[in-house]
C-alpha cells in the first residue's frame, strides 16, 4: 500500500546545514529548493541576489514549504559566506573545478556546522566564494553534458551529507 503524508513513519530531524544560494533566481528552482530544504531537514536556506522571486511561480513548486523552512534573503552571497565562516561554519561549494573532489569520496565533518553553497543556474558559484571555501565538491557525470540542474545537483549532495551525518551523529 502506498503511504501518504499522514501515515509515513519518517522521523523528523534537523541537521546543522545551511544552504546558501549564490544568485539562484529561477522561481521554480527556488520553490524546489524550499521543498528539498524541508525534506532534508536543513537549518536554514539563504537566498542571495538582487531579485529573488517569491511569488506564485515559486509557491507552485514549493508546496507551502516556504511557510516552515527558516530562510533569509540577502543581496550579497559572499558577505553571507564570510560571516558564516567567521562564526565557525565549514564552507563547502558545489562546483566543478580543477581542484574539486567527487561528492561520493568526500567525508563531511560533524565538527562544525556545514554551509553548502550552490550557484547561479548559468554561471555557478562565484570565484570569490570558491576562493574562501574550505572544500569544493562536484558530482561525477558520465554523459556528454558537464552540468545538471542546480536543484537536482543539490538533491544529490544533500542526500549524501545527511546520509553521512545520520551515521556519524548516531
Amino acid at each position: 500500500m502506498q503511504l501518504t503524508h499522514y501515515n509515513t513513519n519518517f522521523t523528523k530531524r534537523s541537521f546543522p546545514i545551511t544552504l546558501v544560494c549564490d544568485h539562484v533566481t529561477n522561481a521554480p528552482n527556488i520553490g524546489s529548493l524550499f521543498r528539498i530544504s524541508d525534506a532534508f531537514g536543513i537549518e536554514k536556506l539563504m537566498l542571495c541576489g538582487d531579485h529573488i522571486p517569491l511569488g506564485r511561480k515559486m509557491t507552485k513548486t514549493s508546496r507551502a514549504t516556504e511557510k516552515v523552512v527558516d530562510f533569509e534573503i540577502h543581496e550579497s552571497a559572499i558577505e553571507v559566506v564570510k560571516n558564516l565562516k567567521n562564526s565557525g561554519h565549514q564552507i563547502i561549494s558545489l562546483e566543478i573545478t580543477d581542484k574539486s573532489e567527487p561528492v561520493h569520496d568526500f567525508k563531511f565533518s560533524v565538527e562544525k556546522p556545514i554551509v553548502l553553497v550552490i550557484g547561479d543556474e548559468n554561471f555557478g558559484v562565484s570565484e570569490s566564494i570558491l576562493s574562501c571555501s574550505d572544500a569544493v565538491i562536484h558530482i561525477d557525470m558520465f554523459g556528454q553534458n558537464s552540468s545538471m540542474n542546480v536543484v537536482q545537483a543539490t538533491n544529490i549532495v544533500l542526500y549524501e551529507i545527511t546520509k553521512q551525518l545520520c551515521i556519524n551523529l548516531s
